[in-house]
């Protein structure tokens, strides 16, 4: 594991060139300690100040690092490189040098890429919201790993992904995590397309088949493990496409999961404002509730979805009314009770709720909570047997 720094020195601005010879590097921060001439120490974090590197790939780098005005010419100035390998933090390098000069004004911490590195801004953290795979790589490896299971050892064990589409989420958590081993299983197959996206979004080749991460097209109704097989199960975004209802995969994800083991769901909420996933054909989130349904399918068949980014697939109105009608009218309340009645106990939990919601007279059958719930985010423990 290498990370070099080649160059640190500070005229009016601490400068940092670093080389990293690893495949991948996740979670960079920065700590830079300033001792003034007059004994006062100065402290900052690249973090803290909102620079969220989620990850770089092998290359050259050359971090600008935050400074502030009242630096005098002659501060000692000391800069520690730290990542998050593992979820755990580790220092990488450091460096020290001499403030040859007082800053002329007040900077924040820039990083670039070098000579023949990838640029940072085609890197998915750095697209953000824009980019599907930030989405799934990013954003949602990391909110299992750090929100909800905050870094527990059963998802460094055996874990399940049910559902798991295109398999960009299980490679952010096994590659992070680094698991025993990371199953994936969807009867569509999706994840078929992962070598060719994640060479879209320049992730380094050695890293696209880990050896730890597998996929299955099994049916979440017929898990094709033996019982107790699991430490962790984990469902996103799955559990409501589920035709003919998700009862079957609960018992299996049940059955499959061991004593103690835990289950990350978050499961469409279909009456909250994402829930009818037609939000490419409709700018109204709560159209499939003011309508009845021979119009709703009309003006599907009839529209031309706005495709949002994604993962290289692109679908007919047809076979988003196949999906529509498919769809688990899940509800907090309801999955809530499913759960318990199942023998899991929900440890952790967050909602996300709507800021507002114009109550119109359609809508005056469904209760507040009902329409103003948009997203749930759950952590069960298994009980028992």
């Amino acid at each position: 594991m290498s990370l070099t720094i080649t160059r640190f020195e500070a005229s009016t601005t601490p400068i940092c060139e670093f080389k990293l010879d690893d495949d991948i590097l996740f979670d960079l921060d920065a700590e830079l300690i300033v001792d003034l001439p007059d004994g006062a120490r100065r402290q900052y974090f690249l973090r803290q100040a909102g620079l969220d590197i989620s990850w770089l790939p092998r290359g050259h780098y050359r971090l600008e690092c935050a400074q502030a005005s009242d630096w005098a010419s002659g501060a000692r100035v000391e800069l520690i490189l730290r990542d998050q390998a593992n979820s755990t933090a580790r220092e990488r390098a450091r460096a020290k040098t001499t403030l040859e000069h007082g800053p002329d004004w007040n900077g924040g911490w820039r990083l670039a890429s070098g000579p023949d590195t990838t640029p940072i801004s085609d890197l998915s953290w750095a697209r953000k919201d824009s980019n599907w795979f930030f989405r799934h790589f990013d954003h949602a490896a990391r909110t299992i790993i750090h929100l909800f299971f905050r870094e527990d050892e059963r998802l460094r064990g055996r874990v399940l992904d049910v559902g798991c589409g295109d398999g960009i989420t299980d490679l952010g958590i096994a590659l992070r995590m680094q698991p025993e081993i990371l199953i994936g299983v969807d009867p569509f197959r999706g994840y078929e397309r992962l070598p060719d996206i994640c060479r879209e979004h320049q992730l380094p080749e050695a890293l696209i088949r880990p050896p730890n991460l597998r996929f299955r097209p099994d049916d979440a109704n017929q898990l094709d493990f033996p019982d107790n097989s699991f430490d962790a199960v984990l469902s996103w975004g799955s559990l409501e496409h589920i035709a003919g209802g998700y009862d079957r995969a609960l018992a299996e994800i049940h059955r499959v999961l061991r004593p103690g083991g835990l289950f990350f769901a978050h499961p469409g909420l279909f009456y909250g404002s994402v829930g009818n996933h037609l939000g490419e054909f409709f700018e109204d989130p709560w159209i499939h509730l003011k309508l009845d349904e021979t119009e709703l399918r009309q003006r599907v068949l009839a529209g031309k979805p706005r495709y949002m980014d994604r993962a290289g697939e692109e679908s007919s109105p047809d076979q988003y009314w196949q999906w529509y009608k498919e769809l688990n009218p899940i509800t907090v309340d309801g999955f809530e009770q499913e759960l318990r009645e199942l023998g899991f106990e929900p440890r952790r939990f967050a909602l996300r709720t709507d800021p507002v919601v114009d109550y119109s007279p359609e809508l005056q059958g469904y209760s507040m909570a009902t329409l103003g719930l948009a997203e749930l985010y759950v952590v069960c423990e298994k009980l028992s047997d």
